[in-house]
């Protein structure tokens, strides 16, 4: 395997630089032939630096023009550049500045790392190692620096400059040019600083601080696209005034930007004062932008916000400790949607997308601890484990803790460490001092990898009273990791009586009991309670309050129970989805259900869709059998796609059909006339609505096909639209085709809804799928090198249609493959992300598990970027 230069990066090699850069004073000329960066580093050593010791600055393929120390040309034999940097043999043992001018080519990176070009616009993206495409630095998140940004660039062609900070000054620089002057005076990293330059559009407001203070607030876009940049404005200030209201944190600039970029590898950026974001993450408008699309435009919007002190003022000494600022700033933009809509609708979607995308990487080849203990390309670890992971990490010391114990610890962290760059361990100082607790034993979540199972036995006692638990957690071994320490794992519970009302206790002895919350801290324990008069049905887990695989060897009488009564609504949707993935494990295995057993759940399904006191986003998450990939974790080995996908589909129409007629009810009942609003109430209809659609077709209700087809063409917003066209797609109906033509027909020319179409059709578990698939990006209109399109095609093809990726013949994995090694020359990022959906590749069936290492064997002869290698490297392990 041919590869770019090969690398470990180790955890326990951290050491500081021996030298220290303190303030940056960077001149950029932007022209549409090339850039021109000309930088002031003021460098000083730090104190125990010995005479004569280098100083080495990470570059990547730049081309030095001039090199001076305090305004003198250097000697060729002063220094050495290539193309990773810049060595200084003997600099000054005190304070100098270092002037360094490179020319750049945006145009031409389509790594989309560094300073590029999107659409005509020039943005930046330096997280994590983008700062040395720029100019030479100490490129590493432990060096905090003050910024000053001069931007020169033609007024025609580039009317808006900005940067980080706030504006200082503008003027006319001659020519034709025009120049801004961007000073930031809080100390950063590198890897947070950000310029845009362009003929942009934007929206302006203002948010007034707890403090009086007004910052202006801006978001720049594409001309023609301000109107849509609305909902993504009234997000922020919603955001500014809950992170006050909770944690007492106010934005400290007298601007706060944001700018849209149609070409972005990640989501958004949290730069200081200069937020940039993919444009489908600002974008909406109803006939364009689905429920989905706004939940995510408001919930990412808060997440890099957010980071303006998870992340800015706080930031990590490495980047092994990512999920320092991304864990903790997921767990924040969580509670800020669950306090601004429904707590219990966000928290069983947080736990379905966690099962769905980082259980299969805990149990795969891909696996790693939040904090890893090393990397061979940092890139690749920004993953669902260091930011969902990580995030219940955080929500379980919260639970530990209590709400005001966790705020002191949160005070108590940013007292200490308040423009610095720190680590997990300071982080849990901080919470273990103010409350005055060890959490020596919590910090294993951080350095172990794997998803821990919690088994639970049960035994009543009529004669003594008495009910007893006994708990058992185990990890299995993960890539490098053979043997587990025990966790602290806290499970919060309740006890039901016959009626369904909580059932108190006179004692209880065994593990630590505080209240409703037992924390199992050993591999095994016993709970036992005592003056129980009646046997308990037990509510473990309750708003799934670690991040475990719970086999508590319920009976189905006792989920339903559960899933009628339960006070708790994460541990009632769960109910039902248990004993659905019960019956079609057991089907997929050769058992096939009972009448009886189908009946009830069907039954129970129906109770919670006629319910009056659930709300109806609930109803819409709790009325659905778990999905395919979510079945083939649970069986675990030798998985066969087919026989699932086959099993799923029979289970939805034993367990709907007989509800066909309160379903169609139910649907004609949500129709609306009103105007569309993303409000959570309004949200939950559709969501309901479009649900009940889905299980009339999965049901093959009489008339279902032709109810979805009339609700596509007459939808009055993109959420309806596309709820009966992918509803449709997956059932395949006759229909389906034409919808399709349709939507495309009708907006092919918008990007971003573009998008849609493409995952639906990657998504279609029908075969001729992969055909379809190479004649879009055969297409030469079809832009290989956005971000978005690859993803909504291939990486949803790869991530989500698991019967066309995983077949037998080995086609799916050949076309993914294929794909990789084509687009790892333009973008490594997007390339190997899309290989990860190989992860699932050890649980398949053997035809299978050959097919796939024979595809992922035929990338090893090809030349590889670092991103790809790593991947590819650690699948092959496995």
């Amino acid at each position: 395997m041919r590869t770019e230069t090969e690398h470990t990066i180790y955890l326990k090699d951290y050491a500081p630089s021996p030298y220290r850069i303190v303030s940056v004073d960077l001149d950029f000329k932007i022209l549409v032939e090339n850039t021109r960066v000309r930088a002031l580093l003021t460098v000083e050593p730090i104190e125990g630096t010995a005479p004569g010791t280098p100083l080495v600055l990470d570059g990547d393929g730049l081309v030095l023009g001039s090199i001076a120390i305090d305004g003198a040309p250097l000697m060729l034999s002063d220094y050495a550049a290539n193309d990773d940097g810049l060595t200084l043999f003997e600099p000054p043992l005190r304070k100098f500045v270092l002037e360094t001018e490179v020319t750049l080519q945006p145009e031409n990176n389509t790594k989309l790392m560094g300073l590029y070009r999107s659409s005509g616009t020039w943005c930046t993206q330096c997280e994590p190692e983008g700062f040395r495409r720029i100019t030479y630095y100490l490129d590493r998140p432990d060096n905090l620096a003050v910024f000053k940004v001069r931007m020169t660039a033609p007024l025609d062609v580039a009317p808006v400059l900005l940067a980080n900070g706030n504006l200082v000054d503008t003027g006319d620089a001659g020519d034709g040019l025009h120049y801004a002057v961007w000073e930031d005076p809080f100390p950063k990293p590198a890897y947070l600083f950000a310029l845009v330059a362009g003929d942009l559009g934007s929206i302006t407001d203002s948010f007034t601080t707890g403090s009086g203070r007004k910052v202006d607030l801006a978001i720049y876009c594409s001309h023609g696209k301000e109107a849509q940049c609305l909902w993504a404005m009234d997000s922020l200030k919603r955001s500014m005034a809950w992170d006050e209201r909770r944690f007492g944190l106010e934005y400290d600039l007298d601007v706060f930007n944001i700018v849209a970029v149609s070409d972005f590898n990640f989501g958004a950026m949290e730069n200081k004062g200069l937020n940039i974001f993919n444009d489908r993450l600002v974008f909406a408008k109803p006939d364009t932008a689905t429920d989905g699309d706004y939940d995510g435009i408001e919930r990412v919007i808060a997440h890099e916000y957010f980071h303006n002190w998870t992340g800015n003022r706080v930031t990590c000494r490495d980047w092994f400790q990512l999920c320092l600022k991304e864990g903790l700033t997921v767990y924040r933009d969580q509670e800020f949607t669950s306090d601004e809509r429904s707590r219990a609708v966000k928290r069983i979607s947080d736990v379905v997308t966690l099962r769905r995308a980082q259980f299969p990487e805990d149990g795969g080849p891909l696996a790693h601890p939040p904090r890893p203990d090393q990397y061979r390309e940092i890139n690749n670890f920004y993953t669902t484990t260091v930011y969902e992971k990580g995030a219940e990490i955080v929500r379980m010391l919260a639970t530990l803790l209590g709400e005001a114990g966790f705020r002191k610890g949160m005070d108590l962290y940013f007292e200490r460490h308040d423009g610095s760059a720190t680590t997990i361990e300071a982080f849990l100082a901080a919470f273990a001092d103010a409350n005055g607790v060890n959490l020596d034993q919590f910090k294993t979540w951080y350095l172990q990898a794997g998803t821990p199972k919690l088994s639970v036995d049960e035994s009543y006692d009529a004669e003594k009273q008495t009910y007893t638990l006994k708990l058992k957690q185990e990890t299995l071994p993960t890539p490098g990791q053979a043997t587990k320490q025990a966790l602290v794992l806290p499970i919060k519970f309740g006890l039901l009586g016959p009626n369904g009302s909580p059932m108190g206790w006179s004692g209880v002895s065994g593990a630590e009991v505080r209240g409703e919350l037992i924390v199992l801290d050993g591999a095994t324990a016993e709970v036992t309670f005592t003056g129980i008069a009646n046997r308990p049905v037990a509510s473990l887990l309750r708003g799934f309050s670690a991040p475990v695989v719970l086999d508590s060897q319920s009976s189905q009488e006792d989920q339903l129970f559960l899933a009628r009564h339960d006070s708790d609504p994460f541990n009632r949707w769960q109910a039902l989805q248990d004993v659905g993935m019960a019956l079609a494990v057991a089907a997929v295995k050769g058992t096939p259900w009972s009448d009886a057993s189908v009946t009830a759940l069907s039954q129970a399904m129906g109770d919670t869709l006629g319910s009056e006191t659930l709300d109806d986003a609930f109803k819409a998450l709790a009325l659905n059998i778990p999905d395919e990939q979510s079945i083939g974790r649970e069986i675990g080995r030798d998985i066969d796609p087919d026989a699932i996908h086959l099993v799923r589909n029979a289970l939805l129409r034993a367990v709907f059909e007989p509800l066909a007629t309160q379903l169609l009810a139910t649907y004609n009942a949500l129709a609306s006339t009103a105007p569309y609003s993303p409000d959570a109430a309004s949200t939950g209809r559709r969501a309901l609505r479009n649900r009940t659609l889905g299980l009339l077709l999965a049901g093959e209700a009489a008339g279902a096909q032709v109810l979805a087809a009339q609700q596509y063409a007459g939808a009055g917003n993109m959420t309806d639209r596309m709820a009966a066209l992918a509803s449709s797609t997956y059932a395949n109906t006759p229909e389906s085709l034409g919808m399709l033509a349709d939507f495309r027909a009708r907006f092919g020319g918008d990007p971003l809804v573009l998008d849609k179409w493409l995952a639906v059709t990657a998504a279609a578990p029908r075969d001729g799928v992969i055909d379809e698939m190479k004649a879009i990006l055969a297409d030469p209109s079809f832009p290989k090198t956005n971000p978005n399109r690859l993803r909504s095609l291939v990486a949803t093809f790869a991530m989500n249609n698991i019967t066309q990726f995983a077949r037998a013949d080995g086609a799916g994995f050949r076309f993914v493959t294929e794909f990789v090694a084509e687009v790892d020359k333009i973008n490594p990022q997007v390339a190997s992300r899309v290989l990860t959906g190989f992860r699932i590749w050890p649980m398949l069936d053997a035809p299978r598990r050959e097919a796939a290492k024979a595809a992922l064997s035929g990338l090893q002869g090809q030349s590889l970027s670092r991103n790809v290698s790593d991947i590819l490297t650690r699948m092959l392990a496995s």
